[in-house]
C-alpha cells in the first residue's frame, strides 16, 4: 500500500516536471521559439537541438545535477548557432547582444529582456503573438526581481507602515534564504531548451527547484494580509483576493518565461505556505529581540554573516550564492537601521490604542509628499549603491588577494562575492531603514 502511493506521487511528480507542459503552456499564451521555425536552416543540426555546453544537462532527470560552465566560457555567436544549450538555453543563429525589445508586435522576433552580467548569456530569440499576455506575466516576474523590491520595501516603510514593513522583510529573508538553499541542496536543472523557451535568462544559472519566485510571491502578499488584517480597516474579502491574486500572477508567470516547471511551482508555494505556518508565530519575538535587546547588532550582524558562509558552501559557484548574501545583507542592514530608529526615537511605533489605523483620504498633498519621500530615498539608495559597489570590489579583491582586472571571474570567488554582495547589500538596507527617515525628518518630509 505504502509503496504503491510512493510509485504514484513519484510518477506524479515526473509528469509535473516534465518540461513539454511548460513548452504547451508558452504555446497556448502565444510564445513561439526561434528554434521551432528551423532559423538554422536545413533542419536542425546537432547543436540546436539541446545538447548541454560544456557537460550543462538540460534533460529532466530527477538525479541529474548541471555542471557549471567555467569562468568566461561563452559560445560565440558569429553567423552560427551557439554550441549547444547554456545552462537550458536553446542556441540560435547569428543572434546579437540586444537585451530587450521596446515594443513587441506580433510575429517581431525578441531577445530575452535582460541578460545575466556574470555568465554572459544572452538567450534565445523568441516570438510574441500577444503581447497583453507577454506584458502581464513580465511584470508579474518582476514582482519578485529586485526592481520591484528595492523599490517596494522602502515605499512600505516610509508611506505606509515601517512596523508591518519591518517585518514583512524579516518574513521575505526567511523564506529566500530557506529557498535558496534547497536549490543547491536538491539540485535540479531548469526545464530543457527545446522545447520550452527561455524569456528570461538572468537567474538561469540557478538551480530550478523550489520556485523561489513563487516562495516570495506567495509569503509577501499574505504576510502582508496577516500583518495589516485588523491594524488596518479594511475588507478581508478585498485583502484575501489581492493576496491570492499577486500570487497566482506570481506563479503563472515563472511558467510562462520558461524558468520552471509545473512542479517547481507548486513546490515552491506549498514550501512558503509551510515556512509561514512555522515561523509566523515566532516573528513577533524574533522583531522584539532585534528593538529592544542590547546585543541585536552584534546578534544581527553574525547570524545573517554565518548563514551566507553556509549557503556559500552547498555548492560550486552560481549566481544564487551572491543573491543569498545580497537577501541577508539587505535583512540585516534594516534591522539594524530600526534598531537604531529605536534608540534615537525615529519611526516609533504607535500605542496600541491607536488601533486599528483608518486609511487617509487620498488627495493631492498626500500623493505629492509620498511621491517626493519614495523618489528621494530611491535616489540616495541607488546612489549609496553605487558608490558602495565602486569602493567595495577593489578593497575586497586587495585583502583577499583576488586579480580584479575581470569582475566577473573575480565575483566568482566566494571571498569576493560574500563580502562584496553583504557589504553593499547591508549599506542598502540600513540606509533605507535609517539615513533616509533621517533625511526626511530634518528637511521636514517625515
Amino acid at each position: 500500500m505504502a509503496s504503491g502511493l510512493k510509485s504514484r506521487f513519484a510518477r506524479l511528480c515526473e509528469h509535473l516536471k516534465d518540461p513539454h507542459h511548460v513548452a504547451r503552456f508558452q504555446q497556448m499564451c502565444g510564445v513561439k521559439g526561434s528554434f521551432l521555425r528551423n532559423r538554422c536552416g536545413g533542419g536542425e543540426p546537432p547543436s540546436c537541438r539541446g545538447d548541454g555546453e560544456n557537460g550543462a544537462v538540460t534533460g529532466s532527470s530527477d538525479v541529474e545535477r548541471r555542471l557549471r560552465t567555467g569562468p568566461g566560457s561563452r559560445a560565440k555567436q558569429e553567423g552560427r548557432c551557439q554550441n549547444g544549450v547554456r545552462n537550458g538555453t536553446a542556441g540560435t543563429c547569428g543572434a546579437g547582444e540586444t537585451e530587450t525589445e521596446t515594443d513587441p508586435a506580433p510575429g517581431s522576433p525578441l531577445k530575452p529582456r535582460r541578460r545575466n552580467s556574470l555568465t554572459g548569456d544572452v538567450g534565445q530569440e523568441f516570438l510574441i503573438e500577444n503581447k497583453l499576455l507577454y506584458y502581464l506575466f513580465s511584470f508579474g516576474t518582476e514582482l519578485g526581481n529586485e526592481l520591484f523590491y528595492i523599490t517596494f520595501f522602502p515605499f512600505f516603510i516610509w508611506n505606509v507602515d515601517p512596523f508591518v514593513g519591518r517585518r514583512i522583510i524579516l518574513v521575505w529573508v526567511w523564506v529566500m534564504y530557506l529557498g535558496q538553499c534547497t536549490k543547491d541542496l536538491v539540485g535540479w536543472s531548469r526545464p530543457a531548451s527545446p522545447p520550452v523557451v527561455k524569456l528570461e535568462v538572468f537567474y538561469n544559472s540557478e538551480y530550478s527547484m523550489p520556485s523561489t519566485h513563487a516562495m516570495s510571491g506567495t509569503a509577501i502578499p499574505f504576510s502582508l494580509f496577516l500583518l495589516t488584517y485588523g491594524r488596518w480597516q479594511y475588507p478581508m474579502m478585498m485583502g484575501v483576493v489581492m493576496a491570492l491574486s499577486w500570487c497566482v500572477l506570481v506563479c503563472i508567470s515563472r511558467i510562462y518565461m520558461g524558468m520552471h516547471s509545473i512542479l517547481d511551482v507548486i513546490a515552491g508555494f506549498l514550501y512558503s505556505v509551510l515556512i509561514l505556518v512555522l515561523f509566523h508565530p515566532a516573528l513577533d519575538m524574533v522583531d522584539t529581540f532585534n528593538q529592544t535587546c542590547c546585543y541585536a547588532p552584534l546578534a544581527i550582524i553574525s547570524m545573517h554573516l554565518v548563514l551566507a558562509l553556509f549557503s556559500f558552501t552547498l555548492d560550486t559557484w552560481s549566481t544564487s550564492r551572491g543573491d543569498t548574501a545580497q537577501i541577508l545583507g539587505t535583512g540585516a542592514g534594516i534591522a539594524l537601521g530600526f534598531h537604531l530608529n529605536r534608540r534615537l526615537g525615529l519611526l516609533p511605533d504607535p500605542p496600541l490604542w491607536q488601533l486599528p489605523f483608518t486609511p487617509p483620504m487620498i488627495d493631492t498633498a498626500l500623493l505629492a509628499k509620498s511621491l517626493l519621500r519614495l523618489l528621494l530615498g530611491l535616489m540616495v539608495l541607488l546612489l549609496i549603491r553605487a558608490v558602495m559597489k565602486v569602493l567595495t570590489i577593489p578593497l575586497v579583491c586587495r585583502v583577499s588577494g583576488v586579480c580584479s582586472d575581470d569582475v566577473r571571474t573575480a565575483r566568482q570567488h566566494m571571498e569576493v562575492e560574500l563580502p562584496y554582495r553583504y557589504i553593499v547589500y547591508g549599506t542598502v538596507g540600513f540606509s533605507c531603514s535609517f539615513l533616509a527617515p533621517l533625511l526626511f525628518s530634518y528637511i521636514g518630509l517625515s
